[in-house]
């Protein structure tokens, strides 16, 4: 059955449209319509969200404390490791539910979820190999949102296929049982392919993993720490970024997560192989990473909340946008001369960028998922830019994901009851 909605104002490819009415059937848009009065709030679409770790829910807040030496991504690491040889199967279950159900109070209706926590705490594989993908997406349907599965291939240590590390072992993978894991996934949800980075995986794998993904997803983390950077350089004689453009087909399925330290020649490289760049400000500036020029960057980009510190789609866009105004001491950087709301200018490219990676339809459009978020406001550009930069809370009021109401007024009707069930699972992995 057909549902109609009249908004004042909504976000349309184009840029705001007035007094605008879409009709939603089976989970799409199937029509919208201009001019018709009467309507309130505004209307933006979904934001998807292109990279997560939803187990890593659990650290948010316990790695901010100094070591005895110096702290940094790989000090950070060490204490992820011992979460993941932590959890069980219902413990991911729990920190996903709680995890997807932020993310749709915070304005995101779809996540391309980056898994990599596999196997058992010994290393074995469960009797069902997607045994943890599973629990992923039981989450995602109690949450109500949108999932993209990213089995993640995680073979070696370092650069030249070195040998996994004891702590690594719930994560690897032959190119073998990879495949059966991947088609595991595609039985469950939507798949896609994630070598996890160069050092994880060697070329001559990528060639493997590009091929079984064929125009599906493929997302692979690369160039985010400096000291990456310095190890391809010594592996190869290249930088990450210049050698897999050289040595893989990245192309319009490719989401380059982080990209964090590259060149000017390398930003080109991304944007004229149609790849998408997933930016997670809010974990770069958590785990000290460093800031990708996105004020140089003319290509594709989507957000994504990455460890989950804190889920909220309107702060990564204001990291990010923060993030350039530091590093260039200039205001309003990613702003354009068609679109000179700062706010305005973000969310459109983010949602275009998101969609692309995740391999959906994206933006309010017929034939699109009917996935929006609302909030209030007469003028829907000062309306974003406080959501963006000047709220203290979430300006989203009630998210739409394919059709289905899954956030009224601001809460998710779960949101209390799966805060309870992590907070016991936490106290007891802690």
């Amino acid at each position: 059955m057909d549902e109609t909605l009249i908004f004042q104002h909504a976000l349309l490819p184009d840029g705001w449209a007035r007094d605008v009415r879409l009709t939603l059937s089976g989970g799409l848009i199937s029509k919208i319509e201009t001019g018709i009065a009467n309507g309130r709030d505004i209307a933006l679409p979904g934001m998807p969200n292109l990279h997560s770790h939803a187990f890593q829910r659990a650290m948010a807040g316990h790695a901010e404390k100094r070591g005895a030496a110096q702290d940094s991504f790989w000090t950070w690491r060490e204490l992820m490791y011992k979460l993941a040889l932590s959890m069980q199967p219902e413990d991911v279950e729990t920190a996903a539910t709680l995890t997807f159900i932020e993310m749709l109070e915070g304005g995101f209706t779809s996540v391309a979820e980056f898994h990599y926590l596999h196997h058992a705490p010994d290393g074995t594989s469960y009797a069902d190999i997607g045994e943890m993908a599973a629990r992923l997406v039981s989450a995602a349907q109690t949450a109500g949102i949108e999932l993209l599965l990213l089995p993640v291939f995680y073979a070696h240590a370092g650069f030249g296929g070195t040998r996994l590390h004891n702590e690594q072992r719930r994560f690897g993978n032959t190119l073998e049982s990879y495949a059966k894991l991947y088609e595991r996934c595609a039985q469950l949800a939507p798949s896609g392919i994630a070598p996890h980075s160069l050092r994880a995986a060697t070329i001559e794998e990528l060639s493997h993993l590009s091929a079984l993904a064929g125009t599906r997803p493929f997302h692979i983390h690369i160039a985010e720490q400096a000291a990456e950077v310095e190890a391809c350089l010594a592996f190869s004689g290249e930088r990450p970024v210049e050698y897999l453009l050289r040595r893989a087909p990245v192309g319009r399925n490719w989401c380059l997560v982080h990209a964090t330290h590259v060149t000017p020649q390398e930003l080109a490289g991304i944007t004229a192989s149609g790849a998408v760049a997933g930016l997670c400000p809010i974990t770069e500036a958590n785990l000290g990473d460093g800031i990708f020029p996105a004020y140089d960057f003319t290509g594709t980009f989507g957000i994504g909340s990455d460890s989950n510190v804190l889920i909220d789609a309107a702060q990564e866009l204001r990291m990010l946008e923060y993030s350039q105004r530091l590093a260039t001491r200039q205001r309003n950087v990613m702003a354009t001369i068609a679109i000179q709301a700062t706010a305005t200018a973000l969310y459109m490219r983010a949602v275009a960028g998101g969609a692309q990676a995740l391999g959906i339809g994206g933006g309010l459009t017929p034939g699109a998922p009917a996935s929006f978020v609302t909030m209030a406001g007469d003028d829907p550009d000062i309306a974003l830019a406080q959501s963006v930069f000047s709220s203290r809370a979430s300006m989203v009021r009630d998210v739409w994901v394919r059709g289905h109401r899954v956030v009224r007024d601001g809460r998710h009707e779960l949101a209390r009851t799966a805060r309870a069930r992590f907070d016991a699972m936490l106290s007891k992995l802690v």
